[in-house]
C-alpha cells in the first residue's frame, strides 16, 4: 500500500520503510515550539521529571508571542520562567518583545521548518508548517517538556483526506476564502484525527501564504494537519531562509485517502464564518444586516505583508465608518517594518486604525481588542467560539484581510466589491 505525504515523513521520522493509518509510532523531531502560555507549563513538567538537558538547543524554539508586551503580572512571570529557561539551556531560538513575531508567522520566515521535517509544537496552530511540505502539528505542554529533553515524541498515524483543487481565484478571493469554504463543506469535525492533503493544478495558483492560511485552520476542521506538495513556489520562499539541507517527499501514486474533497477555486467567493464556529461559513455577500463595532487584521493566520497588503488597498483613500474600531496587527517586526516602507501604516492610520506591535493579543480574548457584550467583531482570526474574543454574548466573524476591511468602512459584513465600486 502506499503512503501520503504525512505517512511518508512519519515513516523517516520513525526510521521505519512503512507505516499505516491508525498505527502507534515513535518518531525523532526536528523542532519543538513553545509560546509564553504553553511553555511555562511544559518548564514545570520537565522540571518535575528530573530532566536537566534539552535534546539540542538549537532544535526548541521560544516565542513570547501571546501577552508579550506583558499585559499583567502573570504574564510577566509566565515571560520570565521562559527566559530564565532559554538562558540556562542557551536556547538559540528565543524570541522576545523587539525580535518576536507571531509564532507561526515568525518560524517560516526565520527558515525553522523545511520541507520533510517533523514538528510539534504547544500550541494547536502549528498546523501551519505544512504549508512548506512538513509534517507540523499541535501537541500538549507536557509533551512539549518530555520532547525538550528527549528529541522524539509518539504519534497515531492518520489516514488522509485528500483536497483536490482546480480553477484560478477571483479577485479579492484568497487562502483564508478557501479554508473556510473547505470547512463549512465538511464541518468542523470532518476531518478529525486525519491528514488534509492539498493536491490539484489548483495548488500553483496559491502563494506561499494562502497555503500558510489554509494549513493554520486545517485544525478548524478537526485535522491532525494540513500539507501541501513542495513545488517551485515553496522551493522560492525557503530559498535563501532554510540554510541546512532537507529532502520533500510526494504521495505514492497509490497512497489511499478516506475520500476526496472537491474544491473548484473560481467558484469560491469572498467567505465569512457566521458565529459560532468555523464551519458557519456563508458569502460576505449575505452580511448587509450585520452591524459591526470593530475589525482586526492579524493573527497567525493573516498577519502576513500580503494580509496587509489586501487590506491596505482596500482601506486606502478611505475611512472607517463611525463607530468602528481598527486593530492591525503585522505578525512579525520584519512585516511591520515593511508596512511601514511601503506606505500600509500612513494608509491604516489615515483610515482611522490603530497599528500594533506583533502580538497574539485578541485572538484569543488575551488583550489588544476584548469585546463587550453584545459588540461585533469581524476578523482575521482563525476561531470564534463562544466568548472567543470577550464576552460570552459577542460575535465573532471570521473574514479574509479584504473583507474585513471592507466591512469596516462599510460599518457591516460587506464584500470588497460593494466598497470599491
Amino acid at each position: 500500500m502506499g503512503m501520503t505525504m504525512t505517512q511518508k515523513i512519519l515513516a523517516r521520522h520513525a526510521g521505519l520503510d512503512s507505516v499505516r493509518p491508525g498505527q502507534l509510532i515513535q518518531a525523532r523531531l526536528d523542532l519543538v515550539l513553545g509560546n509564553d502560555i504553553t511553555t511555562p507549563v511544559a518548564i514545570n513538567e520537565f522540571e518535575a521529571a528530573g530532566f536537566d538537558r534539552v535534546f539540542d538547543k538549537g532544535k526548541i524554539a521560544l516565542v513570547m508571542d501571546h501577552f508579550a508586551p506583558n499585559k499583567d503580572i502573570k504574564a510577566a512571570t509566565q515571560c520570565k520562567q521562559c527566559r530564565a529557561f532559554a538562558r540556562r539551556f542557551d536556547i538559540d531560538h528565543y524570541y522576545d518583545v523587539g525580535q518576536m513575531g507571531i509564532e507561526h508567522a515568525l518560524l517560516p520566515e526565520r527558515g525553522l521548518v523545511a520541507p520533510g521535517e517533523a514538528v510539534i509544537g504547544a500550541d494547536s496552530h502549528t498546523c501551519t508548517y505544512g504549508a512548506l511540505g512538513a509534517f507540523s502539528t499541535g501537541v500538549g505542554s507536557t509533551d512539549m517538556g518530555a520532547a525538550m529533553a528527549a528529541g522524539e515524541t509518539w504519534f497515531k498515524v492518520p489516514s488522509a483526506i485528500r483536497v483536490n483543487l482546480t480553477g484560478k481565484l477571483q479577485p479579492h478571493v484568497s487562502g483564508k476564502d478557501v479554508i473556510l469554504t473547505l470547512i463549512g463543506r465538511i464541518g468542523v469535525d470532518g476531518a478529525r484525527y486525519q491528514s488534509l492533503e492539498f493536491t490539484g493544478p489548483g495548488v500553483r495558483e496559491l502563494t506561499i501564504y494562502d497555503r500558510l492560511t489554509i494549513s493554520n485552520m486545517a485544525i478548524e476542521a478537526g485535522a491532525k494537519n494540513g500539507i501541501f506538495p513542495v513545488d517551485d513556489i515553496t522551493r522560492a520562499y525557503v530559498a535563501g531562509r532554510v540554510d541546512r539541507p532537507w529532502e520533500a517527499v510526494e504521495a505514492d501514486g497509490d497512497a489511499e485517502y478516506e475520500r476526496t474533497v472537491e474544491i473548484d477555486l473560481d467558484q469560491v467567493d469572498c467567505t465569512v464564518a457566521w458565529p459560532h464556529l468555523p464551519e458557519n461559513a456563508r458569502s460576505a455577500r449575505e452580511g448587509k444586516d450585520i452591524a459591526i463595532d470593530q475589525i482586526v487584521i492579524g493573527s497567525c493566520t493573516n498577519g502576513q505583508l500580503p494580509d496587509m497588503a489586501a487590506a491596505a488597498e482596500i482601506l486606502k483613500g478611505r475611512r472607517l465608518a463611525p463607530g468602528v474600531r481598527g486593530i492591525v496587527i503585522p505578525a512579525t517586526q520584519s512585516v511591520y517594518r515593511e508596512c511601514m516602507h511601503l506606505g500600509y501604516t500612513d494608509v491604516f492610520l489615515d483610515a482611522g486604525c490603530i497599528v500594533s506591535t506583533p502580538t497574539c493579543g485578541p485572538c484569543l480574548g488575551g488583550y489588544m481588542g476584548i469585546l463587550a457584550a453584545g459588540e461585533r467583531c469581524v476578523s482575521t482570526t482563525n476561531r470564534n467560539f463562544v466568548g472567543r474574543m470577550g464576552h460570552v454574548d459577542s460575535e465573532v466573524y471570521l473574514a479574509s484581510p479584504a473583507v474585513a476591511a471592507a466591512s469596516g468602512i462599510a460599518g457591516h459584513i460587506a464584500h470588497p466589491e460593494e466598497v470599491l465600486k
